[in-house]
């Protein structure tokens, strides 16, 4: 389906097979495109063309992922970029926020939500970048990772919150098994069915009450929505 936002969008990927699909994705989507290969030159392509947002991945033959982020943030300080790591990287966390990513996600990644996440960093008013998900009274701050709920702050541990992340990206929509514990073994050792359930009893145990559920789709997965949703 051909979206209606058009965003004209500088992929630096040197991976062929992850240009190629992310590529493909956001020109279904009715996306402009230009692939950097290799990271070198991305100022002057950032000068050339009318950017709205940068996808950056960080390992790249010819550059360093840091470096470039670096660069972009001195002389464009309000263009949104969206990082790529490799799991392995992802102890860099807090230095790609303070160098100034407005968000990152973890290889392997689901295209809709890389296509989500870029919306909603062009959407989000200049100058004031953040890649705070919000449902209802339910408010996740993948940089701060801080979930609140109704302005009280939730305990939630590491996998509990990446459980949550992944569902609120995708709110409202399935949100595989197999997508979720490919996910969580990223983080811990939680890429089981069984750990998965329990993960998911406890969540709904800490966000009970919120405007928000957590709801199973048996044999496929699971999806986050307002609970009005449910009742309309």
């Amino acid at each position: 389906m051909v979206s209606t936002f058009t965003m004209k969008v500088l992929l630096v990927e040197d991976n062929c097979d992850i240009g190629e699909a992310v590529e493909k994705r956001l020109r279904a989507a009715g996306h402009l495109v230009s692939w950097n290969k290799d990271g070198r030159d991305v100022d002057q392509a950032l000068e050339d063309g009318d950017v709205d947002a940068v996808i950056l991945d960080l390992t790249l033959p010819e550059a360093d992922g840091m470096t470039i982020l670096r660069q972009i943030r001195r002389r464009w300080r309000d263009l949104p970029v969206l990082v790529i790591t490799a799991k392995a990287e992802i102890d860099d966390k807090v230095s790609l926020l303070d160098f100034g990513a407005d968000d990152y996600l973890v290889k392997p990644f689901d295209m809709r939500e890389l296509e989500a996440r870029l919306r909603a960093l062009v959407r989000r008013p200049t100058g004031h970048f953040t890649s705070v998900l919000h449902l209802g009274d339910l408010e996740l701050d993948p940089g701060g990772r801080v979930v609140t709920l109704a302005g009280r702050v939730v305990d939630l541990g590491r996998r509990e919150f990446g459980l949550l992340e992944a569902l609120m990206a995708q709110a409202g929509r399935v949100v595989t098994r197999e997508r979720l514990m490919s996910r969580l073994s990223d983080l811990e050792d939680g890429g089981s069915e069984n750990a998965l359930e329990l993960l998911v009893s406890r969540l709904r145990r800490k966000i009970a009450g919120s405007a928000a559920e957590v709801v199973t789709v048996r044999g496929v997965g699971y999806l986050v929505r307002m609970v009005q949703d449910a009742q309309g």
